[in-house]
């Protein structure tokens, strides 16, 4: 046996499967990476460990004493996935815009609102305007002024007044807000970048997917590669936010198959417990409940094929973190998130903003 247990640096038994392996790894680098205090020696034993129990070829002359050839992580081959077909593209979504409820209700208002500043509206604009011309309508009439008529009219010309100044100021904080909008948040709905690595193209599609359609919400802003706080890793593969509602989304690559999740919580392939991959999104969730109270969130696994075949799931049911195909994630949380298809709301923006890794904020 090699000279450094890797399991022990890692804190998981030698049977421990691949997904053990990776929340041990992700666990650990919150603390240790050199950019949260750790020091750069014993981050690089546990990357060493991680990328020798991770690759099961690697794993195997380990587990048999047999010396590694150490490489640096960036030079490392990707291993092929379970059932991968080298070269396979799953077909991107063709669904017309039109069959999705909420497509023609969301773009019927394309002005944004920011949070509760937002414009008057209407309804004060048209009663301040018949306010002004009952106001002066008993000038131009010549109206004799007696005093029952004359406290009236100055009632009258009060309120007037009042809700004019009213409406002035609702239109310069909006006008603010949206200056201030455009100042710290550019004109992007998206910030991030989804991830670029061959093992990485499920990411890909779903930011097509997500750009494609959910920009239709005027409100809506779209995230690519976020860390749980504290983290400085991208464990969330991606976000969409509108208004007080958030949906973390992770993409998945694999096997075709109907997939759904069991009352115990685990995930089923065709009606048995599938082992071809794990997730976070659980812990995505508590995570940014904690980050961000008083926002709504939901979470959503969209599974594309990794081979010819199809992949179905079934209805949602209020599970948390449901695997959906791109179809069903669109009719599901397209429709949730349409609820307020205009509202940005500054605060929960900005913290969402803050978590995309490489955006400049503190570790």
């Amino acid at each position: 046996m090699p000279e450094v247990d890797y399991y022990a640096v890692l804190g998981v038994g030698k049977t421990a499967s691949p997904a053990e392996v990776k929340a041990a790894y992700r666990r650990l680098a919150k603390t240790l990476h050199p950019d949260a205090g750790g020091t750069v020696g014993t981050f690089q034993l546990l990357r060493e460990a991680y990328d020798t129990l991770s690759d099961p070829r690697r794993r195997t002359g380990y587990d048999a004493g047999i010396p590694a050839v150490h490489t640096r992580p960036a030079a490392r081959p990707k291993r092929r996935r379970f059932s991968e077909e080298p070269g396979f593209v799953p077909e991107p979504l063709d669904l017309a815009p039109e069959d999705l409820d909420w497509w023609v209700f969301a773009g019927e208002d394309t002005r944004m609102r920011h949070g509760r500043r937002r414009g008057p509206g209407h309804t004060p604009v048209v009663a301040a305007v018949a306010g002004m011309v009952l106001v002066l309508l008993p000038l131009l009439a010549g109206v004799d002024f007696t005093p029952p008529v004359l406290i009236v009219w100055l009632l009258l010309t009060a309120g007037t007044a009042l809700l004019v100044q009213r409406l002035a100021r609702g239109y310069l904080a909006a006008r603010k807000a949206r200056s201030e909008f455009a100042e710290e948040f550019g004109g992007t709905p998206v910030f991030g970048h989804p991830g670029v690595e061959a093992d990485e193209l499920a990411e890909r599609l779903t930011a097509d997917l997500l750009e494609r359609y959910l920009t239709r919400l005027p409100g809506a802003r779209i995230f690519h590669g976020l860390s749980w706080p504290g983290s400085v890793f991208a464990d969330v593969d991606h976000a969409v936010l509108c208004g007080k509602r958030l949906v973390l989304v992770e993409s998945k690559l694999w096997l075709p198959g109907h997939y759904e999740t069991a009352e115990d919580g685990r995930l089923l392939r065709n009606g048995r417990a599938f082992r071809g991959g794990g997730s976070h999104l659980a812990e995505s969730l508590d995570a940014y409940r904690e980050l961000l109270p008083g926002v709504a969130l939901r979470g959503a696994m969209i599974v594309y094929p990794s081979r010819e075949g199809e992949v179905t799931t079934a209805d949602p049911d209020g599970e948390p973190g449901p695997p959906m195909t791109p179809e069903q994630f669109l009719h599901e949380i397209g429709g949730w998130l349409s609820a307020e298809p205009s509202t940005v709301d500054h605060n929960a923006l900005r913290t969402v903003r803050g978590q995309v890794v490489g955006s400049g904020r503190a570790a």
